[in-house]
């Protein structure tokens, strides 16, 4: 998808989402209309197909996959090892240790990067810092993980090593051949995100 497509889109709900999060004083992360959009339109938020294979192939622990579509649709087909939360519960508090961690790599997904662009920006608006966006969502990863176009023999070798590595990743996670095996040489094009941790939060004092 074109990035100046992929800004317009996410432009159109930016103004009820910052709108929707609620002001809490004791989180005062809540960013302007400006510094949201700057972070969108630079895509901050994405994760390209390749290096969410990669992590999927090299069994990364630190990746956490959130399939934020409905149950139903959850139910018919996921990324291995995902789990589901819906976007219409994103804010419920059952999983806000999921969402607000320092030790997971969470990437949003949905069909298309629509609404795990909203999820992306409603946790952003909230400081949670360890969330992105599968790029292009479940149709991007099927056109170029699961069934990668094959590039002329006369493509440059990085083309081609790429369509090895994305069919050798395409065979491991249906559960066929090892992609290290079939391409140990690839590496993605898109630098693997840090997890950047944040400060726990103090337990209330007293109890029981």
């Amino acid at each position: 998808m074109r990035p100046l497509k992929i800004l317009a889109i996410a432009i159109v709900p930016l103004g009820l989402i910052i709108a929707a999060v609620p002001e809490n004083t004791t989180r005062p992360y809540k960013l302007t209309a400006e510094e949201l959009l700057t972070e969108v339109s630079e895509g901050r938020q994405f994760m390209a197909p390749d290096e969410v294979a990669k992590m999927l192939v090299d069994k990364d622990p630190t990746l956490q996959l959130i399939d934020i579509r409905s149950s139903s649709e959850f139910e018919k087909f996921s990324l291995p090892g995902a789990v589901n939360i819906p976007l219409e519960n994103l804010l419920s508090p059952d999983f806000e240790e999921v969402l607000n961690q320092d030790i997971k790599l969470n990437v949003f997904y949905s069909n298309s990067s629509n609404a795990a662009n909203q999820a992306w920006m409603i946790t952003r608006q909230l400081g949670y810092k360890n969330n992105y966006v599968l790029q292009g969502g479940l149709n991007y990863w099927a056109e170029t993980i699961l069934k990668p176009e094959k590039p002329a023999e006369t493509s440059p070798n990085e083309e081609i090593a790429r369509y090895n590595f994305r069919m050798g990743a395409s065979q491991a996670l249906g559960g066929g051949l090892d992609a290290a095996a079939t391409s140990p040489s690839v590496k993605s094009d898109a630098p693997k995100p840090v997890i950047q941790k944040t400060k726990k939060k103090k337990g209330a004092a007293g109890g029981c």
